[in-house]
């Protein structure tokens, strides 16, 4: 039967399902004013299958956001509070003694959930944080040697609060690469502030989304994303990018074959929502400072704050072809 509906979701024209997708971002921009760019690369991000971080200070719309794109696609959501007596457990369960079966049950744990809010992820040790790294890269997790896959699609959409507040903890190279893309929501403009504040409360509003894309058409949607036409002019642009963040001195690593592999993808399904037939360098100007900023360290070894401003540097200094 799930199957079924795969199928009858991949046949469902194209632009049937981009029409949803921007049903999607219309009906988020209601709830997350003025935030309409960050909404589509977050919708570009989930399309991709990428897991997504929001990194911004607390109070300007990060877990709201996360909510919003799961009621909206029609995912079964789960939220982990992280906090720093929480333990791998925690997230993804535990077998557990039952007198009355002479044996360990499994219990799951929050993760067998298709989205997953992980919540001031950086509030939280790096013991549990580590708990998301083989979920995240492999759809699966191991307890007591025993491998257990979980629900297709799996995202995660982690908000993380800036590293010089109180109690965070840095996450570790290996699993920021695991994050497809880092946005930044910022401060609302005035317009945007002077809605929400004259509005409903934002929890309210929630209650009132139904669902607009079913998993299957968001698998489907995907799958189409992956056959947009990238051409050799676009591979060469985007080498060259990757190629100069390893050679430039500016950079104390450059981008690694798995960025390389997300900006393609990435730019592919932006150029899908936009109605390109092909990805354009416009689309993969678009998606890059998602893409590399959390990636990319200076000689200094200080992470950058601000993508967008890496991003300009690096499209400045490499000239499409």
């Amino acid at each position: 039967m799930s199957h079924d509906r795969t199928a009858a979701a991949r046949d469902l024209p194209a632009n049937a399902l981009v029409h949803k997708v921007n049903t999607i971002i219309a009906q988020a921009n209601a709830i997350i004013l003025g935030k309409e760019p960050q909404i589509r690369l977050g919708l570009v991000c989930l399309i991709t299958g990428g897991h997504l971080l929001i990194e911004d200070i607390p109070g300007v719309g990060k877990t709201t956001l996360a909510q919003t794109l799961a009621r909206l696609l029609g995912l079964s959501y789960q939220r982990i509070q992280f906090t720093s007596d929480l333990l791998p457990a925690d997230i993804i369960g535990a077998s557990i003694y039952e007198q009355q079966n002479s044996g360990f049950r499994f219990h799951p744990g929050p993760i067998f959930a298709q989205l997953i809010l992980a919540d001031e992820v950086n509030r939280a040790t790096p013991k549990a944080q580590s708990a998301l790294l083989e979920a995240m890269e492999e759809r699966q997790v191991t307890v007591d040697g025993v491998t257990r896959p979980l629900p297709q699609p799996f995202f995660v959409i982690a908000t993380q609060n800036p590293l010089h507040q109180v109690g965070t903890f840095p996450l570790p190279e290996s699993q920021l690469d695991r994050f497809l893309m880092r946005l930044e929501l910022g401060y609302p403009d005035e317009r945007a502030e002077h809605d929400l504040l004259q509005g409903r409360d934002r929890r309210e509003l929630l209650r009132d989304l139904q669902p607009v894309l079913s998993a299957h058409e968001l698998l489907a949607l995907r799958e189409t994303a992956l056959q947009v036409h990238v051409s050799e002019a676009l591979l060469q642009y985007l080498q060259a990018l990757v190629r100069h963040t390893r050679e430039s001195p500016r950079y104390e690593t450059g981008l690694s074959p798995r960025a390389a592999i997300a900006l393609k993808h990435a730019a592919q399904a932006q150029a899908l929502l936009m109605g390109h037939a092909g990805v354009v360098p416009e689309d993969l100007q678009t998606v890059l400072p998602g893409v590399v900023g959390h990636r990319l360290r200076t000689r200094s070894g200080r992470e950058s704050a601000a993508p967008a401003a890496v991003a300009q540097q690096l499209l400045e200094a490499v000239p499409i072809p």
